[in-house]
C-alpha cells in the first residue's frame, strides 16, 4: 500500500520571478533535464502527467500519478510557486508531494537528498547562465557502480576529495571539454557539482539507493547541440572505465 510524502524548500534567489518562471517551464534542460510542458491548465505534461496549475509567472504544479482519486497506486506532484522581492529578487516555494508505493523510506531519502542538489543547480543557472538554452547529456554507470563505495571512485577520477571545499577551483581534465578551469560548487558524500565558464557538469552517488553511479552535463557553449552525442560517448566511456 502507498505512503504519502511531501518535500519541501523556500528560497530567495538573484533573479527575477520571470526568469525562474522561464526556468522551472522551458529552460528544464539547463538545470535538471529536458521537459515540455503544455502552457495551459489542463495541458499535457512530462511522462503522461497533466498541468494542475498554470498562473505564468506566479504558480506552476505539475502532477502524474497511477491509477485514479483513492485507488492512486503511486501519485508524482511538482509545484512552484514564486513571488517578487525587493531589488529584483524572487522568493521560490518548491514542493514536491505524492504517494510512494514501495521500498518508501529508501524512496523518500534518495528524493530528499536529490532535491537539494537539483535546487542548487536551478541557482546556479540563474546566477550564472540565466536564459541561455543548453545541450542536456547525461549518462549511467555500469552493474559495478552500484555498489556502496562505487561514488568515491569519481571524487578521486575528478581530483575532488571529500575535504574539497565549496568555491574552490581547479584544473580538471573533462571529457568531450578537456583540460579546463572549474569551481567546485557543490561537494557532500552523494553528489559532486563543478562550474565552468560554459557549462555544468553534475555527478550522483545514486549507489547510495542502490542505482548506478550517474553524470549530467549542462552545456552552454555555442555550437553544444552539435557536440551533445560526442559528449555523451566520451562521458559514458569515462565512467565505463572507472568500473572495469
Amino acid at each position: 500500500m502507498g505512503k504519502e510524502f511531501e518535500i519541501v524548500r523556500e528560497f530567495e534567489v538573484d533573479a527575477r520571478p520571470d526568469q525562474v518562471w522561464e526556468a522551472v517551464t522551458a529552460g528544464t534542460a539547463g538545470w535538471l533535464w529536458p521537459m515540455e510542458y503544455e502552457p495551459r491548465e489542463g495541458g499535457a505534461a512530462p511522462y503522461g502527467g497533466v498541468v494542475a496549475v498554470w498562473e505564468p509567472g506566479h504558480r506552476f504544479v505539475a502532477r502524474n500519478q497511477s491509477g485514479e482519486g483513492a485507488d492512486a497506486r503511486t501519485v508524482n506532484q511538482i509545484e512552484h510557486l514564486i513571488e517578487p522581492r525587493e531589488g529584483g529578487r524572487a522568493w521560490v516555494r518548491y514542493v514536491h508531494s505524492g504517494i510512494l508505493e514501495d521500498d518508501w523510506d529508501n524512496q523518500y531519502d534518495g528524493a530528499d537528498k536529490h532535491t537539494d542538489f537539483y535546487l542548487h543547480t536551478l541557482r546556479q543557472y540563474l546566477a550564472h547562465f540565466p536564459g541561455r538554452a543548453a545541450a542536456h547529456v547525461e549518462v549511467q554507470g555500469p552493474e559495478a557502480s552500484t555498489a556502496k563505495d562505487a561514488f568515491e571512485a569519481v571524487a578521486r577520477a575528478l581530483g575532488v576529495p571529500g575535504g574539497t571545499g565549496e568555491g574552490e577551483s581547479l584544473r580538471v581534465d573533462l571529457p568531450g571539454a578537456g583540460k579546463a578551469d572549474a569551481v567546485v560548487d557543490y561537494r557532500d558524500e552523494w553528489f559532486i557539482g563543478l562550474r565552468t565558464g560554459d557549462a555544468m557538469y553534475r555527478f550522483f552517488g545514486r549507489n547510495t539507493w542502490g542505482g548506478p553511479v550517474g553524470v549530467a552535463v549542462h552545456l552552454f557553449s555555442e555550437g553544444a547541440d552539435a557536440e551533445r552525442e560526442r559528449t555523451r560517448r566520451e562521458w559514458q566511456a569515462w565512467l565505463d572505465a572507472l568500473y572495469v
